[in-house]
């Protein structure tokens, strides 16, 4: 018997799990996690940059959650010894048409509390050299780091909390049964009081197995980079983005200083036949079948079909990429870029066929379900695991509603 159990073992479970034994000393605590190591999807196949919250709607839970999650981030980071760079980034107008959303994105960011500063082209270059653009901004909070270590550490402390951590449990059966669930993997059973739902590409259907309809799909969009070739690395000093389109829930092709100093390139955005599908080969029949029937993705891609054309043709043409990377820096070369690993980012999309932007947290009964955890939740996930923490009973709560339950 556990009081609370966490399904996934990404960060943002991991960050829960640990605030959660923190915030209640005694509780005890099951993370399962179906892979043999931790960060082996989103939170181990991002960009590991800290966002600063310049990009999210004011008051919504990106916007609170990234600026606070910046700055616990990097504390953590600098209490447990563990590598990051405040390194700050550029977010550059490379035409005319491009100068209001710079303005908007700008207006936004104080709305949102960040110290950023208005550039010059010249200036921008003064930071970035190699940048053609006519405007930019600077946002010195982001920074860079690896959300893989940070996973690990998240995980020891956890443990040291007296929390339970088991590896390579795929969650096959969720029921609630009388007062408690049972929770059945592949290898074995349990009995929670509460549970926590933040299996990322999976928790959609984790959610409705436990009895809850939460009115949304995950759609995964495989992010595809490039990596610069050492010799080429001097062409990037911090991070440099494009502006990105508000229509479209991603930021659009960058370039990124990685924290172990390699430089990557993208991402571009298409369509995964396969939730964990991370090679253009990547096929699950379920997953397709479960995308292409669902009514609400087809009225997504009859909005947005001329922004899925570019990035299906980016992913089918390094030239066409190129020419994307070239904007922002027109010196780099088809050969100056390898092809590195891909992520997949796990997308909720609505019943009403509108892409869900905000962390989504859907109560059931005695449990939460974390359903659209997209960027920036590494960065905030410090913070989303204490706010989640907070909605779980007390433990004295939790065994008093037991206790008249079987009464």
């Amino acid at each position: 018997m556990f009081d609370c159990t966490i399904i996934g073992g990404g960060i943002v479970g991991l960050a829960t799990a640990y605030s959660l034994t923190r915030a209640q000393p005694g509780i005890k605590v099951l993370l399962l996690e179906k892979e043999e190591q931790l960060a082996q999807h989103q939170t181990g196949r991002n960009s590991g940059v800290i966002h600063s919250g310049i990009y999210y709607k004011p008051g919504s839970f990106k916007a609170r959650f990234a600026k606070a999650g910046s700055q616990s981030m990097v504390e953590f980071c600098r209490e447990h010894g563990l590598k990051y760079d405040v390194c700050g980034k550029v977010i550059v107008a490379c035409d005319q048409a491009e100068l209001p959303l710079l303005e908007n994105l700008y207006q936004r960011g104080l709305q949102n509390g960040l110290n950023i500063t208005r550039l010059t082209a010249e200036q921008v270059r003064e930071i970035e050299p190699r940048v053609a653009c006519i405007a930019g901004l600077r946002v010195p909070a982001t920074g860079i780091v690896s959300y893989r270590q940070v996973s690990a550490k998240v995980a020891e402390l956890f443990r040291e909390e007296g929390g339970t951590l088991e590896m390579g449990e795929r969650v096959v059966e969720l029921e609630r049964r009388g007062n408690t669930h049972h929770v059945e993997t592949n290898r074995a059973a349990y009995t929670s009081r509460f549970v926590i739902n933040c299996a990322g590409l999976y928790s959609d259907r984790v959610a409705r197995m436990s009895g809850t309809d939460p009115k949304m799909r995950i759609v995964p969009f495989r992010g595809e980079y490039y990596e610069l070739v050492a010799e080429k690395r001097y062409l990037v000093k911090t991070l440099i983005y494009p502006v990105p389109n508000p229509e479209f829930p991603f930021l659009g092709v960058h370039f990124t200083k990685m924290i172990d100093g390699s430089v990557h390139a993208g991402p571009n955005a298409v369509l995964a036949l396969k939730r964990e599908g991370y090679f253009k080969t990547n096929f699950s029949l379920r997953d397709s079948i479960e995308t292409l029937t669902y009514g609400a993705f087809w009225k997504l891609a009859g909005r947005h079909w001329d922004e899925g054309w570019k990035e299906i043709h980016r992913s089918f043409s390094k030239a066409a990429f190129v020419r994307s990377l070239q904007r922002l820096i027109p010196e780099v070369r088809s050969e100056d870029l390898v092809p590195c690993s891909a992520g997949v980012r796990a997308q909720a999309l609505g019943d009403d066929g509108k892409l869900i932007d905000d962390f989504h947290i859907i109560a059931g009964e005695h449990s939460l379900n974390v359903c659209n955890a997209p960027s920036p939740a590494a960065t905030a996930s410090l913070e989303i695991g204490r706010y989640i923490a907070e909605q779980v009973p007390s433990l004295a709560a939790l065994k008093t509603h037991a206790a008249r339950a079987h009464a």
